[in-house]
């Protein structure tokens, strides 16, 4: 039999559940499937381990009834990152405990190590700095910012973390708040841009709106007008989570995002193949395209939401003055917030704007030259 301290060595900390009066005579899987939301997928893999399901302390079949009173403790066993390579790497940690790792990514860092990009990932520098604290954790991003947007991104340090956020986002119970400064001045002042979104089947990694593409759904709101520059400070929440969607829908209504080199003015240029490879696969896992929160502000459609936007004429040197001063797409996620899966506390996390945007900010409030 493990000692108590090899048992902590080889599993996370135990998820703890007691069982009302309400709850007697279900089945233990059913307990953990309805009361601790563990999936039976992830129950199919715990129950198979020494320590994964106890009752009472003592391991039992995941069939047996139980009575009010009793304790359920669920322990996964510990997993590790061996496939990634550990690699010293800056990064701002906005929250950590023993489930959750919230950093605020910084723009021009990928999230995950792709094909003929195994390094200078923040995958590596999370795992890196794992290693330095002695512990071990997968690196389990719940959802993914594209290479040059910043903001909030959370890490799940065990599968339950995972699927349970996971779950969250797709019962539309997760809230994104992104912040982006924009071209031109978007009208109404607030909406919603309802438009399919699919590849463009000319250039697999751009996407574009159709109308036998998949469902997509944007709601903004404009926060600031810049008249002088034409140009609006946004906030942005998302009905849907396609890849690049906000780019697309922005640009879509004929407000492309500042700086946004493959959908706005800036001299056009193809994704990086790393991202790319980002983009397609994390679409091929379980959670790409998954549902969240959105903004209750004026519901306006556009007239046509598929229709495409008249493509303008040539970038006017203010606005490719605009464009170099941000040097990436000026998005943000701002914002998140969620269920904490092993507390049941609602949290929201917060990312200030990082400096290049700030600058931006200051030039179009007209505090710099």
């Amino acid at each position: 039999m493990k000692s108590e301290q090899e048992i902590q060595q080889n599993y996370y900390e135990p998820i703890v559940y007691q069982i009302e009066p309400q709850d007697e005579g279900m089945l233990l899987k059913t307990i953990l499937n309805r009361r601790m939301g563990i999936s039976r997928k992830l129950t199919s893999r715990i129950k198979l381990t020494e320590h994964g399901v106890k009752l009472n302390g003592e391991r039992v079949y995941v069939d047996y009834k139980v009575k009010a009173g009793d304790t359920v403790e669920v322990r996964m066993e510990r997993e590790s990152s061996d496939d990634i390579l550990p690699q010293p790497l800056d990064f701002d940690i906005i929250y950590e405990d023993e489930h959750l790792l919230i950093i605020n990514k910084k723009a021009g860092i990928i999230v995950h190590p792709t094909h003929g990009h195994y390094t200078d990932t923040l995958a590596n520098g999370v795992v890196y700095y794992w290693q330095q604290k002695g512990e071990q954790f997968r690196f389990r991003p719940v959802h993914r910012l594209d290479q040059d947007t910043s903001g909030v991104l959370a890490v799940a340090k065990n599968p339950y973390v995972h699927q349970h956020i996971s779950e969250q986002m797709i019962q539309d119970q997760v809230f994104k708040s992104y912040l982006a400064y924009v071209h031109h001045l978007p009208q109404p002042a607030s909406g919603r841009i309802a438009g399919a979104i699919d590849r463009d089947p000319d250039q697999p990694h751009v996407r574009i709106v159709t109308s036998d593409g998949y469902y997509a759904a944007t709601r903004y709101k404009v926060v600031e007008e810049f008249a002088g520059q034409d140009a609006a400070l946004v906030s942005l929440q998302l009905e849907t989570g396609r890849t690049h969607q906000i780019r697309v829908h922005m640009k879509h209504i004929g407000c492309p995002l500042i700086g946004d080199r493959m959908y706005g003015y800036a001299a056009p240029v193809s994704a990086s193949l790393s991202e790319f490879k980002e983009i397609a696969e994390f679409e091929s896992g379980e959670t790409a395209d998954q549902e969240t929160h959105h903004l209750p502000v004026t519901e306006v459609l556009r007239s046509d939401p598929i229709s495409p936007i008249p493509e303008p004429d040539a970038p006017s040197e203010a606005i490719r003055r605009l464009d170099e001063l941000a040097g990436r797409q000026a998005l943000h996620a701002y914002e998140l917030g969620f269920v904490h899966p092993a507390t049941g506390e609602y949290m929201t996390f917060q990312a200030p704007l990082p400096e290049d945007l700030a600058l931006l900010d200051a030039s179009l409030r007209g505090l710099r030259d």
